[in-house]
């Protein structure tokens, strides 16, 4: 029997400034398959058909305010924010560490201040949409997602690359 890989350690970059010691938790993105349930004649059941990907978020809450994160709120473009999970995951039978790295890029659509109380830790938790999303582990890229150049890499097969092929792109 093993034991799970717990995460001991992390950290939180957006545009490349680290947030130890501020970041508290991190949400990160969930995937979901965008489907739709078919059935057509001559089939003995439904079948899901995948329709691509689900909307990309991840809400991360940081310790006080911190305004600087306040600057990607709403912004004109929809990848002004480069945030960065560094997660370091440990197996307490083995000892063994896995490096886990989720890369995004995105922009702050929610801002929640939460509730000021004197002589009390406040929280400052951020939204973002996102338009890109990678995922490596101990330094193998297993999932890549960029849904403006419909790029969907799952570990290292771009299952997009005909679909882009097949429209000139």
């Amino acid at each position: 029997m093993a034991l799970p890989r717990l995460l001991k350690l992390m950290n939180v970059f957006n545009n490349g400034f680290g947030y130890e010691g501020v970041a508290e938790e991190v949400e990160l993105p969930k995937l979901t398959m965008k489907s739709e349930d078919f059935r057509a004649g001559g089939m003995l059941g439904e079948v899901t058909a995948n329709l691509g990907l689900e909307k990309l978020e991840m809400t991360h809450k940081y310790a006080g305010i911190v305004p600087e994160l306040f600057k990607g709120f709403a912004t004109d473009t929809i990848d002004s924010e480069l945030i960065r999970f560094a997660g370091s995951y440990q197996r307490d039978d083995t000892g063994e560490i896995t490096a886990v790295e989720v890369l995004v890029r995105g922009r702050h659509t929610e801002l929640d201040g939460g509730s000021s109380k004197t002589g009390e830790k406040t929280e400052t938790t951020i939204k973002s949409a996102l338009s890109y999303y990678k995922l490596t582990v101990d330094g193998k890229e297993l999932i890549e997602i960029d849904l403006i150049n419909s790029v969907f890499k799952v570990d290292g097969k771009d299952r997009y690359a005909q679909h882009r092929a097949a429209i000139g792109l």
